[in-house]
């Protein structure tokens, strides 16, 4: 009997990296995927293996799809579906979740993926007697904090930023209160940003939304002659250029998981998948400058502006979701980490990469859509 790692969240942009990476470590793989309005649960992975084939020049092993969805009872799935689980899957890898920051509704978004989605997988768990659990959670657990941040913390009186993060140190309270699994192995990535070698990405939150909000800002004031024929002002930034943020790329944050999920040795330990070398806001304002043509910032410290220009008011308007987001990132403890990965650094995120990073997503239009390959031709008569 083959023994499967059953894998949610499989179709966002770590899932499929992780899909890559475990298939190319000789794991069998099982995804629970949600149908979308275009496409079915087996179209949407046969898709995403396609681009992986295309880019890569080689075949990758197919995983076994089964249809399911986490805000459904019972995931969605029959007896049919938790019966091949419970006799093909010894492990789940959780990495299914919402990354909106703010809820008005506790049955919505993010409470209803992160938490009770989670309970939905645990509750999966206990019915098929999986008892080794993965979880992708975030290095952001740690809420407000500005002491140094130990792997081994949880909840320990921190303040939450956003109900992203009170949903998701919520979810890993469950897991950890879980008394019929072994003791979980928890991923804490920090701020996922696009892949390091190609810039691809196809997710654009965080970094990329101050990005694209940007960059569709000076795009439409270039198009205004009043506004073009004017002397350039800069953006006023209510940052001092020094708060840091901590940034990983997709592609190591899923080699990192892919090579420890592998080593049986290191599971049952919580790892903080987080970079020693934070990059600044100030690095990042000077990233926009460069990519986006006219756009010019002017750091000036926390506080309201006075007499904010038109440019100013939209950009504040739609960015207060991530208000909390530009705050100075604490110092992450990685011990567990650099045990577990000796070899294996993160790469540096710099001016440079960040530059690639934006190109990228400005030339995708910052915008993802997964396409079947072509049906063949029929063949002549």
């Amino acid at each position: 009997m083959t023994d499967f790692v059953l894998l949610t969240g499989g179709t966002g942009l770590l899932g499929r990296y992780l899909i890559r990476d475990l298939t190319d470590r000789d794991v069998s793989l099982a995804l629970l995927v949600r149908p979308s309005r275009k496409m079915t649960a087996d179209q949407r992975v046969e898709a995403l293996l396609s681009t992986w084939e295309s880019r890569l020049g080689r075949p990758l092993v197919r995983p076994h799809v089964i249809e399911s969805d986490l805000s459904r009872p019972d995931l969605g799935l029959d007896d049919i579906d938790r019966e091949w689980i419970a006799e093909n899957c010894d492990s789940v890898l959780h990495n299914a979740a919402s990354l909106s920051f703010h809820g008005t509704d506790p049955e919505g978004e993010p409470w209803r993926s992160n938490v009770a989605g989670t309970a939905a997988v645990l509750e999966l768990c206990r019915q098929t007697g999986i008892v080794d659990f993965h979880h992708v959670s975030t290095a952001y657990v740690c809420g407000l904090r500005t002491d140094r941040v130990m792997e081994s913390d949880l909840n320990v009186g921190q303040e939450p930023g956003n109900d992203y993060e009170r949903s998701k140190v919520a979810a890993e309270q469950l897991i950890h209160d879980a008394d019929f699994l072994g003791t979980p192995t928890v991923y804490r990535p920090s701020i996922i940003i696009g892949d390091s070698e190609t810039g691809f990405s196809t997710t654009f939150h965080g970094f990329y939304a101050a990005l694209r909000l940007a960059y569709t800002l000076w795009q439409a004031a270039s198009a205004d002659p009043e506004y073009a024929s004017a002397e350039p002002t800069p953006t006023r930034l209510t940052l001092d250029g020094t708060e840091r943020k901590n940034l990983v790329p997709v592609d190591w944050v899923s080699q990192a998981i892919a090579e420890i999920v592998v080593q049986p040795e290191h599971h049952g330990r919580t790892y903080h998948l987080t970079s020693p070398r934070p990059v600044t806001t100030q690095v990042m304002s000077d990233v926009l400058e460069q990519v986006i043509e006219n756009c010019q910032n002017r750091f000036v410290g926390p506080g309201p502006l006075a007499n904010p220009s038109t440019i100013e008011k939209l950009f504040y308007e739609q960015m207060q979701v991530y208000s909390s987001y530009w705050r100075d990132d604490p110092e992450f403890d990685t011990t567990n980490t650099a045990l577990a990965l000796p070899e294996m650094p993160v790469p540096k995120v710099d001016h440079g990469l960040l530059v690639r990073l934006s190109d990228a997503a400005i030339e995708m239009g910052f915008r993802w859509r997964e396409r079947l390959p072509a049906s063949p031709e029929p063949a002549a008569r």
